[in-house]
């Protein structure tokens, strides 16, 4: 929805923008009339754990109204994330009064079809079918209102429908904080027309002329004040709005079903905060931006290795670029962004590299290596806009680091050359690195290019130890300083293509034998990192724990193996894809990088909460949990005003709003275990599940690729390997997981294979539903591939999800 503003959207989506508009069915009276497959739901039981499980899925609701609102923006990549979070926290939502168990257990035909139209959803924007995606995202949220329906009442769930359309208030609100305020009055308006045709205007009518003035004209005014660009307005507007709305829900149904209401808004716009604190960050295309800048790096090593007589080893690592680009986000959007970008690196550049090196032909590799950098660095500027001058400073830097080991190796002409063709790029303005370093600081560009830069060459060829550290730790230095003048994620992108310049740079030393400048080259690459690298490590570590050990495991790797303890060209080309995954996470799952205070929105929560009937509810209802969540309310408040643990706090936050809906119930005893539980919860049914013959504890040293297995999606998706190769599909999050080869997508003459060792498609899935086959946390399949050709796989019980992959052998 703001992807011209920057908004970086992964595990953070917009609350809010419940109602319908366009293509949607009406929720209200779409579910009005029963279908045959709704009878068999239980008796309402309004007031208790069911009301509190029907407002877990009102926030569920809220979201997939997101999507619908960013497809119909355009934003198909991000409509995408956005249902595939929904659907990774529906499939980790464990326990009896969990929303996945809950959903299953109140209509089993519903929570299949809410599973299948939440996998539609997301396949179908992935594909950039906006329309089908919005049609799917809507019959999902349409499922979840029938089963409130069926789990409570149908004033219930019209009351909790009122509440949807408060967080879309509180969403115009958001993005107003956030600057903005064009697209605050796009989903404004929106929700004044959803609002006039649902049958909720007329719900709240009936409470009362009051609350229904106040909250349609409080709405209308915020629309009014954002189409002003007046952000102040629209927050007293929203507030006003949402106020009546609360008042508006103790009148229709119960005080604790209002209250529980009440709760579920609240949690709602601590999504709200969270995408706000977000905001002025950078895209997802920076993220693949700075995957193809690590190529333009590891193209240059494998120059290297030819010149040194390694064609073998230079053919490899050409190879691995293109296995790995074959698989990577990446590969789609820069066929997006610039086809003619796109042609040049793939086919006139990377292929015809691997060409000219099996061939000998030292011409055809140079111009083919020229070609692959202009086509990487065309497609840079497309994915990355305004931060490609600061990914440029990041290539700038690993090819210092380049020339530095060349003269360390005795060549100081060809490390000449290099500063040379520095000096001739930055001249050139490629990126508008030159112009943006100027603008950014005078002092700067002039210690970098002029001090230093120009120094290198006669340095380089003069053999002058003292003048080569200087000026290379100078120019260095330079382009740090301005690469802190970005935000953290696009800083760390730049962080990123050193540090794997670095890792790569021991990969080549150590196959070429030099063993202890290759142990130095890594030490120090792990010694950056560890002393921040720009922001790089704290936002790495802060976005995903898991992904952070990762990273710092696979440098380690390549530490270890340039002492020759393994392969470091391998372990280097492993580290090189972790380190683009770290930046992925950066950009899509950190909030470090924003601008934008939205701590006064969370405030205001805060202050409406002290004076609510809801806050005395709560406290009589279990005074731990009220503890828990206003002590969650008050760190996630000081998280963003700090700009700094944002993610985790929002994520406490809304685990203790989820308890205090049980609370407020009066059914503590029934609250799911949330992730800030620490509990690991998969239904209760993990321990009875087996693997099979393939499936190992961890990750076995001979698997030549991993793919993880995340909540509901393989990635990469798409791999391809060599005849012999063998990939382990690593657990990596949420519920367990089956590997699944379909059986018309496996290649004529291959063996059927899956985890649990079956002959074939139906023996796997008939195993699955007895237990077997199952890949658990901490757990791998492994495979190994002999046959060329395609297989596709699946995994059974994430298949809805599109949960999907495929591996492609080649010779």
């Amino acid at each position: 929805m703001l992807k011209t503003t920057g908004v970086a959207l992964g595990g953070v989506g917009l609350a809010g923008c419940g109602g319908q508009s366009g293509t949607e069915a009406d929720e209200s009276t779409a579910t009005a009339t029963r279908t045959d497959a709704e009878t068999d739901t239980p008796e309402p039981s309004a007031g208790a754990s069911a009301t509190a499980l029907a407002a877990e899925w009102n926030v569920m609701r809220a979201r997939l109204h997101d999507a619908m609102a960013l497809g119909r923006a355009g934003h198909d990549a991000a409509a995408a994330s956005l249902v595939g979070d929904v659907f990774a926290r529906f499939e980790n939502a464990g326990g009896e009064w969990g929303a996945h168990e809950g959903l299953e257990s109140t209509n089993e035909s519903t929570y299949e079809s809410f599973e299948d139209h939440l996998g539609s959803a997301r396949t179908a924007f992935e594909e950039g079918a906006a329309d089908e995606g919005i049609a799917a995202a809507s019959e999902a949220a349409t499922n979840l209102l029938a089963a409130q329906r069926g789990r409570t009442s149908g004033d219930v769930a019209e009351t909790f429908t009122l509440f949807v359309y408060a967080a879309r208030v509180r969403d115009v609100d958001a993005l107003a904080t956030a600057g903005a305020t064009d697209a605050a009055a796009t989903v404004g308006e929106a929700a004044v027309a959803d609002f006039e045709r649902d049958a909720v205007h007329d719900t709240v009518e009936s409470a009362g002329e009051t609350y229904y003035e106040g909250f349609e004209g409080g709405l209308e005014d915020a629309v009014a004040a954002a189409s002003a660009g007046d952000a102040a307005a629209v927050h007293e507007a929203a507030l006003a709005a949402s106020a009546a709305a609360v008042d508006a829900a103790y009148e229709l149904v119960p005080e604790t079903v209002a209250g529980i209401g009440h709760l579920s808004l609240m949690g709602a716009v601590g999504f709200d905060a969270e995408m706000a604190a977000g905001m002025g960050g950078p895209g997802v295309g920076v993220a693949h931006a700075a995957g193809l800048d690590g190529y333009r790096v590891r193209v240059r090593d494998a120059a290297w290795l030819y010149d040194a007589g390694e064609s073998d080893a230079a053919a490899a690592a050409a190879r691995s670029i293109l296995r790995h680009f074959e698989g990577a986000r990446a590969h789609e959007a820069l066929e997006d962004a610039s086809e003619s970008a796109y042609e040049t690196f793939k086919h006139e550049g990377l292929e015809s590299l691997i060409e000219a090196i099996e061939d000998g032909d030292d011409a055809a590799v140079d111009a083919a290596v020229s070609t692959t950098h202009d086509g990487l660095t065309t497609g840079i500027e497309a994915l990355a806009g305004d931060a490609a001058p600061v990914l440029e400073s990041g290539f700038f830097r690993a090819r210092l680091g380049d020339a530095r080991e060349r003269y360390q190796q005795g060549e100081g002409e060809v490390a000449a050359s290099i500063a040379e063709t520095l000096f001739a790029r930055f001249e050139e303005n490629e990126a508008d690195f030159h112009e943006r370093l100027e603008e950014t600081s005078e002092d700067l560009y002039h210690t970098f290019e002029e001090e230093h830069l120009t120094a290198l060459p006669d340095a380089f060829r003069a053999g002058d130890d003292a003048a080569v550290d200087t000026h290379l730790s100078g120019a260095a230095d330079a382009l740090i300083e301005f690469e802190a003048s970005a935000s953290t994620p696009v800083a760390s992108a730049a962080a990123a293509t050193y540090v794997t310049g670095r890792a790569t740079d021991a990969g080549v030393l150590a196959t070429l034998g030099a063993t202890d400048r290759a142990d130095t080259v890594a030490s120090d690459a792990f010694a950056y990192f560890e002393a921040g690298a720009g922001g790089f490590h704290e936002a790495v570590e802060e976005a995903s724990e898991e992904r952070y050990h990762a990273f710092e495991e696979a440098l380690g790797a390549v530490r270890s193996a340039a002492t020759g303890d393994g392969d470091a060209a391998d372990a280097a080309t492993t580290f090189a894809d972790e380190a683009t995954a770290a930046v992925y996470a950066v950009v899509e799952n950190g909030a470090a990088g924003g601008d934008v205070n939205a701590a006064p929105l969370m405030s205001d929560v805060f202050a409406a909460f002290e004076d609510a009937r809801v806050h005395e509810a709560l406290e009589a209802g279990d005074h731990e949990t009220y503890e828990t969540f206003e002590s969650a309310l008050s760190d996630y408040v000081s998280a963003l005003e700090r700009r700094e643990g944002v993610d985790t706090a929002a994520e406490r936050f809304a685990g203790a709003t989820q308890r205090a809906a049980f609370a407020v119930a009066g059914a503590i005893d029934d609250a799911p275990p949330t992730s800030t539980d620490g509990a690991e919860e998969s239904g209760g049914e993990e321990t009875e599940l087996s693997g099979g013959p393939d499936v190992v504890s961890g990750v076995p040293d001979e698997a030549d690729h991993v793919v993880d297995m995340t909540a509901v999606a393989f990635e990469p998706a798409e791999l391809t390997v060599a005849v012999g190769d063998t990939v382990a599909w690593r657990h990596a999050g949420g519920e367990p997981h089956s590997v699944t080869a379909v059986g018309d997508g496996v290649p004529e003459g291959a063996d059927y294979w899956a985890s649990g060792g079956f002959d074939d498609e139906e023996a796997a899935r008939s195993g699955w539903e007895n237990g077997e086959g199952a890949v658990a946390s901490g757990q791998s399949y492994v495979h190994t591939f002999e046959t060329v050709g395609t297989h596709d796989y699946v995994c059974i019980p994430h298949e809805a999800a599109g949960m999907e992959g495929s591996v492609v052998v080649e010779e």
